[in-house]
């Protein structure tokens, strides 16, 4: 562990907060020194800078780091709720990848970013409603005020059945709002296959261009591991 490495790398960031050239090629080789063991809990000093062109990049390295972020994840209420739209975006990787259980509502505060006026945050919520585990989501409907968002929560996590609700899936994304419409593509992306792509491939006529690019996206991947694995003889 090469403590002194990161510490003259978060001082060269801190120092240089204009200098995006600079702050770009430190970011990346902090993220070297954290994976290498230098203390996540370091990057608190970039967090709690006060400047506003640090903190997505302090954001961007926790996301980067997956669980490895976990000893800092007090610092995400603050960051889902933060203006800069590329703080909230990283800061839902990090809850996708730390919270549990015990955090409902840090994953209710996800949920919410379900309403939020940026479609690249909108996106980034529906990628973690669709990867997140049942347990999860619980916590998270468990932790919201009584309304829309929480009846989507736990309607969503009523598909984790052996008799998910096909129809009303196909119901919310040709005649719900868009909040609903979102949690409907959760919903198709969690039950298709590469033997059923049909659920998908309604989320991808959908009017939101990130439901239709996030059902596309997962449809290219389902095709691309369907073409890769034929049988050979």
């Amino acid at each position: 562990m090469q403590t002194h490495a990161g510490e003259d790398l978060i001082e060269r960031i801190l120092a240089h907060p204009a200098d995006g050239d600079l702050v770009g090629s430190a970011a990346n080789d902090l993220l070297s020194e954290l994976y290498a063991g230098f203390p996540v809990e370091n990057l608190a000093r970039l967090l709690h800078s006060g400047d506003d062109r640090i903190l997505p990049t302090a954001t961007w390295l926790l996301s980067e780091i997956a669980e490895l972020a976990a000893p800092l994840i007090d610092e995400l209420p603050a960051l889902l709720s933060s203006p800069i739209r590329s703080v909230r975006y990283d800061a839902i990787a990090v809850a996708l990848e730390n919270a549990d259980e015990q955090h409902g509502p840090i994953v209710a505060q996800v949920m919410d970013l379900s309403r939020d006026p940026d479609s690249a945050v909108r996106w980034k919520v529906l990628e973690f409603l669709a990867e997140a585990s049942v347990e999860q989501l619980e916590a998270g409907a468990a932790c919201l005020p009584p309304g829309q968002v929480k009846e989507l929560a736990e309607w969503l996590i009523l598909q984790d059945d052996e008799e998910p609700d096909l129809a009303g899936i196909v119901i919310r994304l040709e005649a719900g709002d868009p909040v609903t419409r979102l949690f409907a593509a959760a919903a198709a992306a969690s039950l298709s296959h590469k033997e059923d792509t049909n659920l998908l491939e309604h989320a991808a006529m959908v009017e939101e261009e990130e439901i239709r690019s996030f059902a596309q996206e997962r449809l290219s991947e389902l095709r691309e591991d369907d073409s890769g694995n034929v049988d050979s003889f």
